[in-house]
């Protein structure tokens, strides 16, 4: 429940009409060539560029700051072995003994004991799931009857775990390479830090020619990323765990960057939720663990001073979390602006440059 000294802050605030037909359904062919609009809270001005021209728009001694989780093909599809029943599922995690956390979707009860026969995206069965228990929070524990570790297996049988509003969920080949930012390197997200899918090796030798530092932090997105708010009042809401590290190579160059007066400019909302997670208290230091940290009003920043983002879904997280950052009535203007002007939004759309 909320707090008696919080003022409400309306869900129904962070709503906004968006035609579909915005909603990008595939990247552009040259990631770097998505539009960016530029909002400067300085200045209350909104402009429009393209990703291509950031190298302008910061200057020598910020510091972009990039999530390099690399997203696993978690998403699972297949048939109940006794029933021959249509089943799906989505990877969480691997507590290491082989045993999985995986949410699952099928008509009817499943118990456990119950096996599940999994196709790869050719149609191809590839593994026996084991239903094991059936967890707390409506997940599963389930065990493949196959030997390897579960990067492995989900190489041989998974599906990039597309959102919804592309496709359907249904991927193509092309996602494999296009759903993953280009300096993906620790597995373990089941969606991608998508601000960062416009970033190209050209685009980063640029800005680093042009005196822009580059540091990494890792946060693996989870499902929960995505999900409408539901309660009414947003400090009612129950924000998503999600695991992520910054470690003392990243942290001294920010704090050197600070010292510097250069700007800490995060690639992504999941690089925001480390560095304030990190920076709690005030003073960067290395991290490691979860997280749930919800940013809204009346939050201060303390280490991120600016965040290239995509256009986010309404009555979202990630939505109340740029607003916050970006001021509400500039960003409500920007987000109005970005359907006048036809900006592709989501996953695979357009950027917005926040400083």
């Amino acid at each position: 429940m909320p707090n008696e000294t919080q003022p409400k802050l309306a869900t129904s605030d962070y709503d906004y009409e968006l035609p579909k037909d915005l909603i990008a359904q595939h990247p552009l062919r040259n990631r770097e060539d998505a539009r960016l609009m530029m909002v400067s809270r300085e200045r209350d001005f909104i402009d429009h560029y393209h990703v291509r021209d950031l190298a302008e728009l910061l200057k020598p001694g910020d510091c972009l700051v990039l999530n390099n989780t690399r997203v696993l093909p978690a998403k699972l599809v297949g048939k109940r072995t006794q029933t021959g029943g249509r089943w799906q599922g989505l990877f969480l995690e691997s507590d290491g003994n082989g045993n999985w956390k995986l949410l699952c979707k099928t008509r009817g009860k499943m118990q456990p004991g119950e096996t599940v026969t999994v196709t790869d995206r050719h149609g191809v069965d590839r593994a026996t799931l084991k239903m094991i228990a059936r967890l707390d929070d409506g997940a599963w524990a389930v065990r493949p009857e196959a030997e390897g570790d579960y990067e492995t297996l989900l190489s041989q049988m998974g599906r990039v775990p597309l959102p919804h509003y592309i496709r359907d969920g249904n991927m193509v080949d092309a996602d494999l390479k296009d759903y993953q930012t280009i300096y993906a390197k620790t597995a373990g997200a089941v969606a991608a830090p998508t601000a960062g899918l416009h970033l190209t090796k050209r685009l980063i030798k640029e800005l680093i020619d042009e005196g822009i530092r580059i540091a990494q932090v890792t946060l693996h997105v989870g499902i929960g990323t995505f999900r409408p708010v539901t309660a009414d009042d947003l400090n009612e809401h129950v924000m998503h765990y999600e695991t992520g590290e910054i470690n003392q190579k990243s942290v001294d160059l920010i704090n050197q960057t600070r010292a510097d007066g250069g700007r800490i400019v995060a690639v992504g909302t999941t690089s925001v939720r480390v560095l304030e997670t990190a920076g709690s208290d005030g003073e960067l230091k290395p991290w490691v663990g979860d997280t749930n940290l919800f940013i809204k009003p009346p939050y201060e920043f303390k280490v991120v001073d600016g965040l290239m983002t995509n256009f986010h879904l309404p009555r979202s997280t990630l939505l109340v979390m740029i607003r916050t950052l970006g001021g509400d009535e500039l960003l409500k203007r920007a987000y109005a602006e970005a359907v006048d002007e036809k900006y592709r939004f989501f996953s695979y759309g357009d950027a917005m440059l926040i400083l």
